[in-house]
C-alpha cells in the first residue's frame, strides 16, 4: 500500500520531517495497555495520566528520546515460590510513546496511587518578523 505525501506542496518548505513523524506514528502500535488520559490542565498546560497499578517507581522511567516523549514499565520477576490457583493480574512491561512538536517541554512525573502524571508545557511562540534586503546585481561593464 502506498502512500500519499501529505506535505508534497511546493509552497511548504522544510517539513520533510513532518512526514517521517506521521510515518512513526503510523507505524505505531495501537494495544491499548496501560491506559491513559491527555487532559488540558490551562491554555499551555497539559497532563498525561496512566493507570500504572502494580508498578513501584523503580518499575518505571520517563525520558523524552529525540521529540518522543517515552514511558517504559518493566517489573521485577518475582523470586519465590507463590503457587496461583488464578492469575488476572499480569507483570507484564510496557512501552507507551508521544511524539512531541516543538516547543513542548515536559515538566514532570508523579507516581500517586498507582496513576503516572506526566506534566508537559507548550511554549508561546514569539513573533518573528525581519525584513529580506533585496540586492541590484551589480553589472560589469562591457
Amino acid at each position: 500500500m502506498s502512500r500519499i505525501a501529505t506535505f508534497n506542496s511546493p509552497l511548504l518548505l522544510g517539513f520533510d520531517h513532518f512526514e517521517r513523524v506521521l510515518d512513526r506514528i503510523s507505524k505505531t502500535s495501537p494495544e491499548g495497555y496501560p491506559p491513559y488520559n491527555i487532559e488540558q490542565v490551562d491554555e499551555t498546560r497539559l497532563r498525561i495520566t496512566l493507570a500504572v497499578a502494580g508498578f513501584a517507581m523503580s518499575d518505571l522511567s520517563v525520558a523524552v528520546e529525540d521529540n518522543q516523549l517515552v514511558i517504559r514499565g518493566r517489573q521485577a520477576e518475582e523470586e519465590g515460590t507463590r503457587v496461583y490457583i488464578h492469575r488476572g493480574i499480569g507483570a507484564r512491561q510496557f512501552q507507551r510513546a508521544f511524539v512531541l512538536a516543538e516547543g513542548i517541554e515536559v515538566e514532570g512525573a508523579e507516581l500517586e496511587s498507582g496513576l503516572l502524571h506526566i506534566d508537559i508545557t507548550r511554549r508561546q511562540p514569539e513573533t518573528r518578523i525581519r525584513a529580506i534586503p533585496i540586492r541590484v546585481p551589480v553589472q560589469e561593464e562591457v
